[in-house]
């Protein structure tokens, strides 16, 4: 009788591990990994509310445990570092929580913090387990198609109907290329109707736009997403800046015939020399950080999308450097007025800007939407408000060939 010894088969990655999971049951497969390979004793998954005003853990729903800050604390301090950070609980304890940032392609997520031995932390494990929490985020983000959980997981309270098709039209709060980092922010977050932000990137370009459609509610969350599904059929199509604004323009003016309209700010940015093409359709403002220098990039106003049949939409061009910062901002930012009538977009917006230049973009979107607050008086603000920070970084020749070998 002949035997025949089977080969072992190698030992599942993590990540194929993850992938093999329920969708539902990410954070379950993820204790059962580290505690396999680290010996942890507790994994907790927070995700960054929408707000980013807490992490909330992800249990059994629809109740969860109890937040922690998302900019205090050992948890906050790794996501708002995006950085691993060790704490150490009790000088009694034989045990330490690992707190590591989740991130996908720039968009932060939440936290993974794991209970770990002492004795099992040094740098190699550290690097591990990062890489571990970036791979579980990209599987977060990817069940989202097929579950509901981490989406609740997020909510401190019950999104209107109107926030809920504006976050889902949304392609994230961040994006990340060597070229650039993007953060963006959007208030009120639990009640956000015709406020929004979106981003496309391809070898060689990079398509931003800021899009504010007129009124509240419902009925402005209905307008701005036929503006950007609009201009994002434009925009696959392969057609140009002037040309997507054009079509969208009629695609709007079809519907409403001049009734509602978009205000909304198109850019196009050469990843190569930096040359950008805007469109100014509206009234969101951009400003341009260079150096000690702040400005207002003055763009030729030209009216808003669906206000009047068949508008010619014409394109202008400036340039970006190296080191320079983007901050698009809505009417609901710049117009917004104080108790005693004064604009935010007047003072107290430069010098929200001028104070956060050394912030990284995600931070900035958020501090100018906290000082908007802070100027209003309210949380309760009565028009939306978005804020996108772009990090203008450059192309080096290498990384241009590198782009373009993909």
């Amino acid at each position: 009788m002949n035997v025949v010894n089977t080969p072992e088969l190698p030992v599942p990655s993590a990540e194929s591990q993850l992938r093999a999971a329920p969708p539902h049951a990410l954070v379950a497969t993820a204790y059962r990994i580290l505690a396999d390979r680290f010996a942890a004793q507790e994994v907790t998954l927070l995700l960054a509310d929408y707000a980013l005003s807490v992490l909330q853990p992800v249990t059994h729903l629809p109740h969860t445990g109890d937040p922690v800050p998302a900019h205090d604390g050992p948890a906050g301090q790794a996501f708002v570092t995006q950085s691993p950070v060790i704490e150490v609980t009790s000088p009694l304890t034989t045990t330490e929580l690992v707190h590591l940032p989740i991130t996908v392609r720039g968009d932060r997520l939440g936290v993974l913090t794991v209970r770990l031995p002492s004795s099992a932390i040094d740098p190699d494990a550290v690097l591990q387990l990062a890489e571990f929490a970036t791979a579980l985020g990209h599987e977060v983000a990817t069940a989202g198609r097929d579950t509901d959980l981490y989406l609740q997981a997020r909510r401190t309270r019950r999104l209107t109907l109107a926030a809920e098709m504006q976050w889902q039209l949304l392609p994230g709060r961040g994006c990340a290329r060597a070229e650039y980092v993007i953060g963006a922010h959007l208030e009120p977050a639990y009640a956000i109707g015709g406020d929004n932000f979106d981003w496309s990137t391809s070898t060689d370009h990079l398509t931003l736009t800021v899009t504010d459609g007129m009124g509240q509610g419902i009925d402005a969350s209905l307008l701005t997403s036929l503006a950007v599904g609009a201009l994002r059929n434009a925009r696959r199509a392969g057609i140009g800046l002037a040309d997507q604004a054009c079509l969208a323009d009629q695609a709007l003016f079809a519907q409403y015939g001049g009734k509602a309209y978009a205000s909304t700010l198109l850019l196009s940015f050469d990843l190569d020399t930096g040359t950008v093409h805007a469109v100014d359709a509206g009234s969101p403002q951009l400003y341009r950080r260079r150096g000690d220098t702040l400005e207002l990039i003055e763009l030729e106003a030209q009216l808003p999308l669906g206000m009047f049949e068949e508008t010619p939409y014409d394109e202008q061009i400036f340039q970006v450097e190296p080191g320079d910062r983007l901050i698009a901002v809505s009417t609901g930012v710049h117009g917004t007025r104080s108790s005693d009538g004064g604009l935010f977009g007047e003072r107290a917006l430069r010098q929200t800007l001028s104070a956060t230049s050394s912030m990284p973009p995600h931070e900035t979107a958020r501090a100018v939407v906290a000082a908007l607050i802070e100027h209003f008086g309210s949380k309760d603000l009565t028009a939306d408000a978005a804020v996108v920070c772009l990090d203008w970084k450059g192309r080096t020749i290498d990384a241009a060939q590198a782009a373009r070998s993909h």
